[in-house]
């Protein structure tokens, strides 16, 4: 549950499971120092409530999934890479990934230069195409997040069964030199953006892990739709929410809050990744971190660790544990095999 079940209700935003942002990760890459690996995570394969597979079909076409780089610290986008689908046919998508910089890269549309079109990984190969000194990937695999969330919401009583440890997600994984960040420490965030009534809609976003879940409470839907750069206007409800789950002092809530905005995740390229203090490698605990942030240090751990899956090299998440077939008959299976091919 680090961003996953996002909306109302441990629901998807929009209701919609393939805009649901989940995590974010960044981490130099393992094969060359002199690159950076940025990977956001989306569309949660399994619904929690109601249990029960979610639809095949990767990413939605009406929508935009985007790598946000702040290159100066003031918290507003320098440089954009942003990810569109082609529409779901005969079980298959194709991905197009464009590259945006300087003012417009704080906008929203689905322009930028070109940098490459490839398909979207729908079983377990995954593939992978490199262009102009990037490396990409857009497709299934397996989830490398850890979490109790039914511990979490049974009042943190947890039982040590990681919830995620059998479960896919859609990933965009993206491999680039540091030079094409600026070389230097940046800050950076993801976030889905939805085409309704011809407007695009920010339907959800997030770095760090857990925050827009716990902390947000009435104010959620408002939080997801903002930018970073106006998150100290959250500061006083995430201390709310502080001084209720962890008993904080007023002051003292107050001054932890204000650490965890805004809402973007700091990586100095040249270091090794390491929640919270540089980016975020795929082994990062980082649900322990925010435990013991969140109950003032009554609940230290949920008892689990990390996937065993993770590969040494690119794509670096582990194969999804479905395959598509067994995905197509699953979703099949539940709503009667109304939509789930589309074809």
């Amino acid at each position: 549950m680090s961003h996953h079940y996002s909306g109302p209700n441990i629901g998807f935003p929009r209701g919609d499971a393939r805009l649901d942002f989940t995590d974010l990760y960044a981490f130099p890459s393992p094969a060359d120092a002199s690159r950076s690996v940025l990977i956001m995570n989306v569309h949660p394969a399994f619904s929690l409530l109601p249990p029960g597979p979610t639809t095949p079909e990767p990413f939605a076409a009406d929508a935009i999934y985007e790598f946000k780089i702040d290159t100066n610290g003031d918290a507003v986008a320098d440089i954009a890479y942003r990810v569109c689908v082609s529409v779901f046919a005969n079980g298959k998508q194709t991905a197009v990934l464009r590259r945006v910089e300087g003012a417009q890269a704080a906008e929203t549309g689905n322009e930028g230069r070109l940098v490459e079109e490839w398909p979207v990984s729908m079983d377990r190969e995954a593939i992978v195409v490199e262009a102009e000194d990037h490396r990409f990937f857009a497709g299934w695999r397996s989830d490398p997040f850890f979490f109790d969330p039914i511990g979490a919401i049974n009042d943190f009583d947890f039982s040590g069964k990681d919830n995620f440890i059998d479960k896919d997600v859609c990933s965009i994984v993206l491999e680039l030199p540091r030079s094409a960040l600026g070389a230097k420490p940046f800050g950076v965030w993801a976030r889905t953006v939805d085409r309704a009534n011809g407007t695009w809609i920010q339907a959800d976003r997030g770095a760090k892990p857990s925050q827009a879940i716990f902390l947000p409470g009435d104010a959620r839907d408002d939080y997801l739709a903002s930018e970073p750069a106006g998150d100290s206007r959250f500061i006083p409800i995430f201390a709310h929410s502080l001084e209720h789950t962890g008993g904080y002092a007023p002051v003292d809530a107050l001054r932890l809050a204000a650490t965890l905005l805004p809402d973007i995740l700091h990586f100095d390229p040249a270091l090794p990744a390491s929640y919270p203090d540089n980016g975020r490698a795929l082994t990062d605990d980082v649900l322990d971190h925010f435990l013991s942030l969140l109950t003032n240090g009554k609940v230290k751990s949920d008892g689990v660790g990390p996937h065993r899956d993770l590969l040494a090299e690119f794509p670096y998440l582990g194969p999804p544990h479905m395959a598509a077939a067994e995905r197509f008959n699953a979703h099949e299976a539940l709503h009667g095999g109304s939509d789930a091919r589309k074809d």
